[in-house]
């Protein structure tokens, strides 16, 4: 309400009630004004009450909200469906125009300005969780993978003559096919081996930028965040050879925002070397529902250029999503999700030694991935696709069962022993993830189910011991290895907390 509206109420109830209905609503409006004004994420998380009430008062600013509005267009922002406009907060018409996702929807003025804060807070966001290099982003209404082919179709435009974008190897598809996807020619590098970790091959790299030409490589396209056992790309050593060659560098940052390592080590990166732009998802950062994406760059006019690959107006709702999870979180509940994690891949990291250990396996030693654990499964002979099914069948997911000799086909490239990122890694395993959000009662449960899946199936699997005679009766029982994977070891997966 308006003043003229508060004292016309004070007519009709006692003053002194009104004038606490009014200052607790000035409250509010003074963190809204704050957030307009500065565009910062909000130190404490807001309310539902006060987010909400931003949402209602910037809904009533799209012309599809105008109580006198006729449209008499082919996109006038009709809703059939009320529970669809109650769950878009009525704000249907999307953000963007056909030229440039970033322009301001002249139907659309709320949506605009929540779009506008939104890539405030997120660039905010990055630069106070470790890479203040950061001067630009976008947040895209595509996941991962389509927005690093958005951002791939960019660098096509400004080096048109480039074929080929080299890529060590990281066993994700989306990867892969936003390569193709963009009419490139994609170069596979394959990872080294040290000790367990999967590592880019820096002379590897070189030697082939060399073989094909700087003037035809449109650019290096590597990876933070992944699956163990590999580890965190050389970005920082990639970076120096991106800049001292003249071509373009692409981080693939999908989950790293939520491990200070990757944010490190893309700002070392950005320090010593070229990055021209780093890609993140926000649901696997920022807890909300799939379908966006964050594009960064310490280069405003590239992130323009990005924004202007994108055809036709855009979507509201990853941006919305965006918009209220961050005033719900503020700066302090984020970092506190981040503190927790760390916590948590302690403990996920210390109960998965004790039950690998117990059944004849161990952890692999990744000190670089402090997100993704590997385990050894060699203590018995068999598929051990099978124990993925059965975890599953528990209702654990996300785990991964890799298993050597599966190969797979992409587009133009067949990857050997898909999933372990390498054409010859030496064990089966499989991996589990301590990301932001997961509770160590999540760990505990998964732990204990984890625990009896393994007894179960390598009681299933175990081969069948003959009567011991009477001199070996004290040998005791022997269990199976299969190879060094099988050496017990007790080295930790991360050498320091991320």
């Amino acid at each position: 309400m308006d003043q003229p509206s508060y004292e016309i109420a004070a007519k009709i109830i006692r003053k002194t009630y009104v004038e606490q209905g009014r200052d607790s609503r000035r409250t509010h409006q003074r963190h809204i004004r704050a957030l307009l004004e500065h565009g910062s994420l909000p130190e404490k998380g807001w309310t539902n009450q006060r987010i909400e009430l931003l949402l209602q008062e910037l809904s009533l600013m799209d012309s599809n909200n105008f109580p006198e509005n006729v449209g008499a267009g082919e996109r006038e922002g009709r809703v059939s469906s009320e529970l669809v406009a109650q769950r878009h907060y009525r704000f249907i018409h999307g953000i963007g125009r056909s030229g440039d996702i970033t322009e301001v929807q002249p139907k659309a003025a709320g949506s605009s300005i929540i779009a506008k804060l939104t890539t405030k807070m997120v660039l905010g966001l990055i630069q106070s969780t470790g890479v203040p290099a950061a001067r630009s982003c976008i947040v895209l209404p595509v996941a991962t993978g389509m927005a690093m082919l958005l951002t791939l179709l960019a660098i096509r435009q400004q080096r048109p003559q480039a074929r080929y974008v080299l890529w060590p190897r990281v066993d994700q598809k989306s990867c892969f096919k936003c390569i193709v996807s963009a009419g490139f020619e994609p170069v596979v590098v394959e990872n080294v081996l040290e000790g367990d970790e999967l590592r880019t091959d820096l002379h590897a790299m070189e030697e082939q930028l060399h073989h094909l030409g700087p003037e035809n490589v449109a650019c290096i396209l590597t990876t933070t965040s992944c699956f163990a056992p590999r580890g965190l790309d050389r970005v920082e050593g990639v970076a120096l050879l991106c800049k001292t060659s003249g071509v373009p560098h692409v981080i693939n940052n999908a989950y790293g925002i939520q491990s200070s390592k990757c944010m490190h080590a893309i700002q070392e990166a950005h320090r010593n070397g070229r990055v021209d732009a780093f890609v993140q998802s926000t649901d696997k950062n920022l807890l909300v529902p799939v379908g966006g994406a964050i594009v960064a760059s310490s280069n405003e006019s590239f992130i323009q250029a990005v924004a202007q690959t994108y055809p036709g107006r855009a979507s509201m709702s990853p941006v919305l999503d965006t918009f209220i999870t961050l005033l719900s979180l503020g700066s302090d509940g984020f970092g506190k999700l981040r503190t927790e994690r760390k916590e948590t891949f302690e403990c996920l990291v210390k109960g998965l030694r004790e039950v690998a250990e117990k059944h004849g396996e161990r952890l692999l030693n990744t000190p670089t991935n402090t997100i993704s654990i590997g385990v050894t499964l060699s203590s018995v002979e068999a598929d051990w696709a099978e124990f993925g099914s059965m975890l599953f069948v528990k209702s654990i997911s996300g785990t991964r069962v890799v298993v050597p000799g599966k190969n797979v086909t992409i587009g133009p490239h067949t990857f050997h022993n898909w999933g372990s990122h390498s054409d010859a890694y030496p064990c089966a395993y499989f991996t589990a993830a301590a990301a932001i959000g997961m509770s160590h009662d999540e760990v505990t449960t998964f732990l204990q189910r984890l625990d009896k899946t393994l007894a179960k199936f390598r009681r299933k699997h175990a081969p069948i011991q003959p009567p011991l005679s009477a001199d070996k009766e004290d040998q005791g029982n022997v269990i199976p290895g299969a190879g060094d994977c099988s050496t017990p070891s007790i080295a930790a997966p991360g050498s320091s907390l991320p």
